[in-house]
């Protein structure tokens, strides 16, 4: 790993440490702490993801444009400045506010982290940059939910004016490093941009040659799915069907998301030995299969009518193994929009992809709460199906991939044998064949 990426991912996971200490406690920092009620809350989020939607359209072409730095550090002074409004917001329209430049500032700074990546790595060190990454963050989070919560106190509006500032500062200490690193040229990726451009269709840049590109369009719809039956659920559908179906204590919901970020940090590096010599695609596919398991335990434990010890730890199964379907994507997805992209256009297909990551965030809770509170049955067949038409999209995927951006291990193999040529081979013989 070189001194730019180093950086880049030590940049990542300090604001995924600031925002691990607000992130927990937003909804009931507005509902109860500010007095705001429960419809200010669900508006606040609202606004939040809907502020991402307007501003990621727009995000990739400027990337592309100026460059991800540029576009890192704006998005995160932006957010710094939405979450030092949201820790001293007293009222709808202050709460409301703060959440758009937070929520803005934050989707800004996915996709030009991620071309950042991409920008420092190869195909073949891609693979770990995203998992090493994906790693970093859920630590940070994780680590910032724990000290965060030791520092919350319901009863004094300081203690989240404190998060809110820590949240800040972990912003700007971010664009402070981002602006230390010493990106490549953006000309250094063309080497590489060759067979990427040629699946793309070679329609030109703008959403034209994107939307004519059969495989992103696929992996967007794979994403969308993926997204949608598991971190859609993760606060909504899923927390909701367990306290209502399987009575679980809503103490337990937070030992759960602990127990999916344990497994994230403990499985990560573990994973990535498995995953990173194999197709993309049959490792997504496999996530599927994983994820209708843990769908299936989660209905044992609404459904089973076992004892509560039992529905408890089944519950609690779930999470870990979205855990490990998490660890097995993250070296897998997002290398892959990286890998399909033109040199010229990693930024928008960054951006789209991060669009539909939104979408399917957006669209989960609305129909994923409803149903885990009242639709227990349908509620869990509908995600096992949707699981299962994970491995089904994963497979159709990978039949419009090349053989390297399936499997980017076989890239060594090709260039040794290029290299260990004999040099009195005739020149003919090493002409490519027509």
């Amino acid at each position: 790993m070189g001194a730019a990426m180093r950086r880049i991912q030590a940049g990542n996971a300090l604001s995924a440490f600031g925002l691990g200490f607000t992130v927990p406690y937003l909804y009931v920092y507005v509902a109860q702490v500010r007095d705001l009620g429960a419809g200010t809350a669900g508006a606040v989020l609202a606004v939040f993801a809907m502020a991402a939607l307007v501003v990621l359209p727009f995000t990739g072409r400027v990337i592309d444009r100026r460059g991800p730095l540029p576009v890192l550090v704006g998005g995160a002074v932006l957010a710094s400045v939405g979450a030092l409004a949201m820790g001293v917001s007293g009222s709808v329209p202050a709460a409301v506010l703060s959440a758009t430049l937070l929520g803005a500032g934050t989707a800004v700074m996915q996709p030009a982290l991620a071309t950042m990546i991409v920008w420092c790595s190869s195909p073949t060190t891609r693979t770990r940059a995203f998992a090493t990454q994906f790693f970093l963050a859920n630590l940070g989070l994780g680590v910032g939910g724990l000290i965060g919560g030791q520092l919350v106190d319901e009863t004094r509006p300081g203690s989240f004016t404190l998060l809110f500032s820590i949240e800040a500062v972990m912003f700007l200490v971010l664009a402070g490093i981002a602006l230390t690193v010493r990106l490549p040229r953006p000309a250094a990726l063309a080497g590489t941009a060759g067979p990427q451009d040629a699946t793309s269709g070679g329609r030109g840049g703008g959403m034209r040659a994107l939307l004519s590109h059969r495989a992103m369009l696929q992996l967007c719809v794979l994403g969308f799915v993926l997204f949608f039956a598991c971190y859609g659920q993760f606060e909504s559908g899923l927390a909701a069907y367990g306290t209502e179906a399987a009575g679980i204590d809503p103490s337990t919901l937070g030992i759960a998301l602990a127990a999916n970020t344990a497994v994230i940090v403990i499985a990560q590096f573990v994973v990535l030995r498995l995953v990173e010599r194999r197709k993309r695609s049959r490792v997504i596919a496999a996530v599927g299969l994983i994820w209708a398991l843990a769908w299936v335990i989660a209905g044992y434990a609404g459904l089973g009518h076992g004892s509560q010890m039992v529905a408890t730890v089944a519950f609690i199964s779930t999470y870990a193994l979205f855990g490990l379907g998490e660890a097995m994507l993250s070296p897998t997805v997002a290398p892959l929009v990286a890998d399909l992209a033109p040199a010229s256009m990693v930024g928008q297909y960054n951006s789209a992809f991060a669009l539909v990551k939104q979408l399917a965030l957006a669209v989960g809770p609305a129909v994923g709460g409803p149903m885990g509170a009242a639709l227990h049955g349908p509620y869990i067949v509908t995600f096992v199906l949707f699981s299962l038409g994970i491995t089904v999209l994963a497979l159709r995927l990978g039949r419009q991939l090349t053989p390297v951006q399936d499997q980017p291990a076989l890239v060594p193999a090709s260039r040794v044998v290029v290299r260990h040529q004999p040099e009195t081979e005739p020149k003919a013989a090493l002409a490519p064949a027509s």
